[in-house]
């Protein structure tokens, strides 16, 4: 395959040419085309209680992509929240949550839109509601960090740029039916909240470092107290 990967991409409908700017522009990393490298996680991305979907398999040439990959090791889990923060739609109330979100911002950038494909975790609903826990500190760091590989999503990647949209070539589409991949979603979703409980049991409160903690001991994005390579 050499430089080319095989991604698919979930939906209702067949999609044999990507369309740069079509979109939710409220997703986790902005407006893009969002994928995944595995077919089953893409059937289950594609069903809703109402529907069957399609799997859409494309071959994507990297060879004069630029990517940023925030599961390589380079970043962690505040780079990925700051992006987070910038693109998805936080219930952000309360003091505590506002100078989270505003040190997160100050500290934590990454400076993403320049790259062509993002590869990263997926926030689905309790994902996103462990975001939101950390953000108004009632979970530690360590447990966001231990959150993101609860319920084994892998990673999505996302297309970017029309360049990147350009290097998708249309392979095949699978059906995804509802009635096997709709149940598959909830069940994910309700392992890795039940696992989380059973993380946050764990352990002492006083050995934990909350948002609170980072902001008033000036964590800094190089600190080496933040994991690297959070994804399982």
């Amino acid at each position: 395959m050499g430089n080319k990967i095989t991604v698919y991409h979930g939906s209702t409908k067949i999609i044999e040419k990507p369309i740069f700017g079509a979109g939710n522009p409220n997703n986790d990393y902005g407006l893009g085309f969002y994928c995944t490298e595995t077919i089953d996680l893409a059937k289950e991305w594609a069903c809703s209680a109402e529907s069957d979907g399609y799997a859409n398999q494309y071959t994507l040439d990297i060879s004069n992509l630029s990517i940023l990959s925030l599961t390589s090791g380079d970043y962690h889990i505040l780079n990925w929240l700051f992006v987070l923060l910038e693109n998805r739609k936080f219930r952000i109330s309360g003091e505590i949550a506002k100078q989270a979100k505003s040190y997160i911002c100050e500290h934590f950038a990454v400076d993403y839109k320049q790259y062509d494909i993002i590869k990263g975790y997926r926030a689905d609903d309790s994902y996103f509601s462990f975001a939101t826990a950390f953000l108004n500190n009632t979970i530690s760091v360590s447990q966001l960090e231990k959150a993101m590989v609860l319920g084994k999503l892998g990673e999505q990647v996302v297309a970017m740029s029309e360049k990147a949209i350009e290097a998708f070539e249309f392979a095949n589409a699978f059906l995804a039916q509802k009635e096997i991949y709709y149940p598959r979603i909830l069940a994910r979703d309700t392992s890795a909240r039940e696992e989380f409980r059973k993380e946050k049991g764990r352990g002492s409160l006083l050995n934990e470092k909350y948002i609170l903690d980072i902001i008033r001991e000036g964590w800094e994005n190089d600190d080496a107290r933040l994991q690297r390579v959070v994804l399982g």
